[in-house]
């Protein structure tokens, strides 16, 4: 039980990564801010948990929604130990001249912004907790670039740089900040990273690149959150590990 009174604000909480994440965080013995844009997605998940979680409608790109979201975290569980950026958006496959401003505006707000702004609201309560940690889902893609994907590729680069960034900055206050970095996986964004319906074959072809030859899975990512938020990963901060398969190598 490594999170038995500790309490996480995980962003995106209503699937994908940050419900995995959530899950595994409660059954570890922790309780969860489910903060989350799609308001029926965040109920359901937060009902499904019952006690041990509370969902707040969030817009990350929204300053006051996200720091509403911590301040929830303090209220309803007098404390906060453990921030997960994990929202995250794309746009369509396409050249980079075709990306339009508001499109990359949006990217960069969720992907870049929210990181900064986030931890910067949850700061005075992670201080008060006497440190904690928080986690940044950045992406395999901010370290090798895809074609038709330049606005997201450098988002999750710059995803990366803040995640040292923001360790170097945070560390005297004895929280941690720490990346990962996966790989295509089954989630809402995968029909906008592959520009189509993603059938069996485009699966296939996906995983033959891949050297341990198959997809990340939510679990996997949620493996990796765990470890870092958690005092096993006590001496570890401004790392992003990835969790890929190799396909960045």
């Amino acid at each position: 039980m490594r999170f038995q009174g500790k309490v996480a604000l995980i962003t995106g909480a209503g699937s994908g990564f940050g419900e995995v994440s959530a899950r595994r965080f409660v059954q570890e013995g922790g309780r969860v801010i489910i903060a989350e844009m799609n308001a029926a997605a965040g109920e359901r998940v937060a009902s499904e948990l019952g006690a041990a979680a509370c969902f707040i409608r969030t817009d990350v790109t929204v300053d006051d929604q996200f720091e509403a979201a911590v301040r929830a975290a303090t209220s309803t569980f007098g404390r906060l130990d453990v921030l997960v950026n994990n929202a995250g958006v794309s746009h369509d496959l396409k050249p980079f001249e075709q990306i339009s401003s508001a499109e990359f505006d949006r990217v960069f707000a969720v992907n870049v912004r929210a990181i900064m702004r986030g931890s910067a609201f949850a700061l005075p309560a992670l201080k008060a907790a006497g440190g904690g940690a928080v986690i940044n889902i950045c992406s395999v893609g901010g370290i090798r670039i895809r074609p038709n994907l330049a606005a997201y590729n450098v988002s999750k680069a710059a995803a990366i740089a803040m995640t040292k960034a923001l360790a170097l900055e945070m560390a005297p206050y004895k929280i941690r900040v720490c990346g990962i970095n996966p790989t295509l996986a089954e989630t809402g964004l995968t029909a906008t990273f592959v520009g189509s319906e993603f059938d069996d074959a485009k699966k296939r072809a996906f995983e033959s690149g891949v050297p341990l030859g198959r997809m990340a899975t939510a679990n996997d990512v949620a493996n990796a959150v765990l470890f870092l938020a958690s005092d096993d990963a006590g001496m570890t901060t401004g790392s992003c590990i990835d969790v890929d398969g190799g396909r960045g190598l």
